[in-house]
């Protein structure tokens, strides 16, 4: 791709040859010429002694100013976050496979369920009765969507996801390998000997559009109403989601976080790796 054609969908501006191409992303440390790589702090000019990149993405170009000691690119692409940009950039010069629409003979796909003839549905894939699976979702092989649940349009589900009986997925959403939306949450009481009676779990989980959930991760259907993970927010690998938690919109939730029972996290929050979060918080 030419140079200024990136720029222009990056909302950014030229510095230098707008012509040249550049056909992948890389870093800084050992990017080659066709590359492109982004540079968004002083703390990484080293590693521009190394850099053979084509071209770079930068916020700030006296970053880049004669006398810093880094060497002269012959093209920048300015913008207002390099590493936003670099993002996008990525994801225009990377773009991901389109699986071709369909269902795989291996599948087992319940004549109740209503499968969108865009839908991908791949090798092994189990779609149970009334389960609604939308336009251009794709199901990697060993998903299995249970009766009555639903996945929105443009979402992807990779190998070994399962989702749970009642349970509704937006649109474009993302759940990596062998997470699970809708099982049942940890509920249990104690009777008069002592023993543990299971109480029915008997809500379910809504994942709201743009959400993604990493792999191995588990995000327990409510004891009553809804779990709820709102618009936008990002869950990293071996994430637990306890069952009736309401997790607000644009969040970050990283490895190892465990949000207990009925606690409610409200917009934009970030929790960072390990942190624990006690049942009914707010």
């Amino acid at each position: 791709m030419r140079l200024k054609d990136l720029a222009l969908r990056l909302g950014g501006e030229v510095t230098g040859d707008p012509e040249v191409e550049v056909t992948r992303v890389a870093p800084l440390e050992s990017a080659a010429p066709g590359s492109i790589s982004f540079l968004s702090s002083a703390r990484y000019r080293a590693q521009l002694l190394s850099c053979r990149a084509t071209a770079l993405i930068v916020g700030d170009p006296s970053l880049l100013a004669p006398g810093t000691g880094v060497p002269d690119f012959s093209a920048l692409v300015v913008v207002k976050d390099a590493y936003v940009a670099y993002a996008r950039a990525a994801a225009i010069l990377h773009p991901g496979v389109v699986e071709a629409p369909g269902i795989h003979p291996s599948a087992v796909v319940h004549p109740a369920a209503r499968v969108d003839p865009s839908a991908h549905v791949g090798p092994l894939v189990s779609v149970g009765e009334g389960a609604v699976i939308g336009a251009r979702v794709t199901l990697h092989p060993h998903v299995a969507v249970y009766r009555g649940a639903s996945i929105g349009e443009d979402s992807t589900l990779h190998a070994g996801v399962s989702v749970r009986e009642g349970c509704r997925i937006g649109r474009r959403v993302i759940v990596h390998n062998n997470a699970v939306i809708g099982a049942d949450g940890f509920g249990f009481a104690k009777d008069a000997d002592g023993k543990y009676v299971k109480i029915p779990q008997v809500g379910i989980v809504e994942i709201e559009d743009d959400v993604e959930i990493g792999a191995l991760s588990a995000v327990d259907r409510a004891s009553m109403g809804v779990t709820r993970i709102k618009r936008g927010t990002k869950l990293d690998n071996f994430v637990q989601i306890g069952h009736s938690v309401q997790v607000g919109e644009d969040g970050v939730i990283c490895a190892h976080v465990g949000i207990a029972g009925s606690t409610t996290v409200g917009d934009r929050v970030i929790l960072a790796g390990q942190v624990g979060v006690a049942d009914h918080a707010s």
